[in-house]
């Protein structure tokens, strides 16, 4: 699943992090130094520990035990009351913005700027790929599987979301215009939220380690006994 082809052409999350770092050097920064990145539930923080660099401790500030989904914009808000000299940036999902997000008008009645990166891959994407590597069959983690007969497909307008709460607000396109407009949020005053379309399907390749996530023993379904089997494999290399 880290490795396959997705059947959209959106950009994913590593492509993401890559332009909110390079966003950095077009301001006249240094992002290991300057930035303070939040961050805490999904696929993110992951991919954070593998692609983003911190040359100063407590820039990095990131939930990985329990993956509280909603700590992101609130840990950002506080984040900043604390390091106020930092450019603190958070980068968080859709699933885990809808949550919770009213730190976000907190932050902007205070006066304290925080960046507020939101990838929407309309749902639950860690989720779906991980139901999906323990030999699952996808089930109501993404928004259009959810859709009753006679339902109506979610349409969230993030970015008006945002703006409704104080914020400025944008959706764009691209990577590249998600670079520019990180430059231009950079050297805003106000807090500054930016709404990137991501794919679920692809993440970059695993980082060396090995997530235990148990799988069941007995299943009707041939892929979860052969993600069983993968998973005792896996077990006997376990050092710890």
């Amino acid at each position: 699943l880290t490795t396959r082809v997705p059947k959209d052409t959106l950009p994913y999350d590593a492509e993401v992090i890559g332009a909110v770092r390079d966003s950095a050097a077009d301001a006249g920064r240094d992002s290991a130094r300057d930035d303070l990145v939040v961050c805490a539930a999904g696929t993110l923080p992951a991919e954070l520990h593998k692609l983003w660099r911190s040359g100063v401790p407590g820039n990095y500030h990131m939930d990985y035990a329990y993956s509280c989904m909603g700590y992101e914009v609130a840990g950002g808000l506080g984040a900043k009351l604390a390091r106020p000299e930092r450019e603190v940036i958070v980068i968080v999902g859709d699933g885990s913005y809808m949550m919770l997000n009213a730190e976000l008008a907190t932050s902007v009645m205070l006066g304290r700027k925080i960046i507020v990166v939101i990838l929407d891959n309309r749902g639950y994407g860690c989720i779906e790929r991980l139901q999906l590597n323990c030999g699952g069959a996808s089930f109501n983690n993404m928004l259009d599987d959810c859709v009753p007969e006679g339902g109506e497909r979610s349409t969230i307008d993030f970015a008006m979301h945002a703006r409704a709460m104080g914020a400025e607000a944008v959706h764009v396109r691209d990577v590249g215009e998600l670079r520019r407009e990180m430059t231009r949020a950079r050297a805003a005053k106000t807090s500054q939220v930016i709404v990137i379309d991501t794919t679920h399907e692809r993440t970059t390749a695993d980082g060396g380690a090995w997530w235990e996530v148990a799988v069941p023993q007995v299943s009707a379904r041939a892929g979860v006994e052969a993600a069983h089997r993968a998973y005792l494999d896996a077990k006997t290399r376990q050092r710890h």
